[in-house]
């Protein structure tokens, strides 16, 4: 509800300033003073203002020339009935305003009570109190006509104040209360619109939208007023768009209508109520409908005559036919062979094993065996005919038995598997001679 003065920088003269102030009150309620005493005011200020019977307190929400054109937006003459503006608010008027509005919530709770036991049907939603606390306004919706002159009564002798029934619709109900919308923004009528305009089902049914209360009414429980933000636009859209009143007539069936795309200008067909749509333009939609006219009924949507249907096929067909030859032509990738193990693939398996043999001889276990075994023979596995000969082969067990011995000792001689005795003494043999 707050408009920026776009003005206020330009410097016009004091001759032609407007005196004219506009003051916001409780709930976003907008009115219109003259600062006859020329008070040098700033947005946001509290001042004192003249009302009938009384005096109350409202913020200054807008001054200077802009005032005078949202007088002519809103239709309000500038002549006698304009009051005036007493002063700047003090701290005692200040605080003397929050005790009158500290009443506020007991008595709506109080006002509802009552209005219940009366048994009347309408809804209060809000009570303002004026600044000099005399004067108290409610605020109420309701259907139909309520007659409150009894609830007056009570309302009066129970809170000691002058009492002001005002009549409001949901739709200002909700704006004053405030709240946000569906769309995650505050409710447009409780920030921006203070013109509620009439809208009806018929802005829904031009949008193409579902006509499902719940989605299209909002907080208030009436229609959401930005139903008609768009409405001119698709009006325009719709004069493109052909009204189809009755199904159009084709050799392949009866073609109705089941969607329409404003704003691509496409229409979807089905044939007989069938499940598949087609969908053609707009252009196309009218001249089916013109031939339909004239008593000439079209192949089907899309083409007039059987023949250009045929066509059309054929030339499916080839372009099929010359996808197949094209992947048809693509010889398959021959897999490669794996290449034969080379010098360097026999080098680096010999490295392999020469690494593996290195951390088992860093191993304690393998470190005694080693000693036993300096060359690192290990016994050769035993092949399945090994024990048919195994008597053949002691012979060379016994050898290597040797072999290993004397490597053990090098100081022995080497006997080569055969057996030795020492020395004959050929001057001992000559003695006995």
């Amino acid at each position: 509800m707050n408009s920026f003065d776009w003005l206020s920088h330009m410097g016009i003269p004091t001759i032609d300033k407007s005196d004219l102030v506009e003051i916001k009150f409780k709930g976003g309620r907008k009115e219109y003073y003259r600062n006859v005493d020329h008070l040098h005011l700033t947005t946001g200020d509290p001042v004192v203002l003249d009302v009938p019977n009384g005096h109350h307190i409202g913020y200054v929400s807008l001054q200077g020339e802009l005032v005078r054109l949202q007088m002519q937006k809103r239709k309000i003459k500038n002549d006698d009935n304009i009051l005036r503006i007493y002063r700047i608010a003090t701290q005692k008027d200040i605080e003397r305003w929050e005790e009158a509005k500290n009443r506020e919530v007991p008595t709506i709770y109080r006002s509802k009570q009552i209005i219940d036991e009366l048994g009347l049907k309408m809804k209060l939603s809000d009570v303002e109190f004026q600044a000099d606390n005399s004067k108290a306004t409610f605020y109420y919706s309701a259907d139909d006509r309520v007659d409150f002159r009894e609830l007056i009564k009570l309302l009066a002798s129970e809170f000691k104040i002058r009492v002001e029934m005002r009549q409001i619709s949901l739709r200002q109900e909700a704006g004053r209360l405030g709240g946000i919308g569906i769309c995650g923004r505050e409710l447009c009528c409780s920030t921006w619109i203070h013109d509620f305009k009439s809208v009806s089902t018929a802005a829904a049914r031009y949008q193409n939208l579902s006509l499902n209360p719940s989605k299209l009414s909002g907080q208030c429980g009436r229609l959401k007023c930005c139903l008609n933000y768009e409405l001119d636009t698709y009006m325009q859209a719709l004069e493109d768009v052909p009204s189809i009143d009755k199904p159009l007539q084709t050799e392949s069936g009866t073609a109705k209508l089941q969607k329409t795309d404003i704003f691509r200008k496409l229409m979807w067909f089905s044939y007989n109520n069938d499940n598949n749509w087609f969908s053609i333009s707009c252009e196309r939609a009218r001249e089916i409908q013109e031939l339909n006219e004239k008593g000439i009924v079209p192949f089907d949507l899309l083409h007039d005559k059987a023949k250009e249907f045929d066509d059309e096929a054929i030339k499916s067909t080839l372009e099929l036919e010359r996808l197949d030859k094209k992947f048809a032509k693509k010889k398959k990738k021959k897999k490669r062979k794996p290449r034969p193990g080379g010098q360097e693939n026999q080098q680096a398996e010999s490295n392999r094993r020469e690494d593996t043999r290195k951390q088992d001889r860093e191993k304690p276990e393998n470190a005694a065996r080693e000693r036993q075994n300096p060359k690192g023979n290990r016994p050769k596995r035993r092949n399945p005919n090994e024990g048919q000969n195994r008597n053949s082969n002691k012979p060379q067990a016994k050898k290597q038995e040797l072999d290993n011995s004397n490597k053990d000792n090098p100081t022995k001689p080497k006997n080569r598997g055969r057996r030795r005795f020492p020395p004959r003494n050929k001057g001992d043999q000559n003695k006995d001679q």
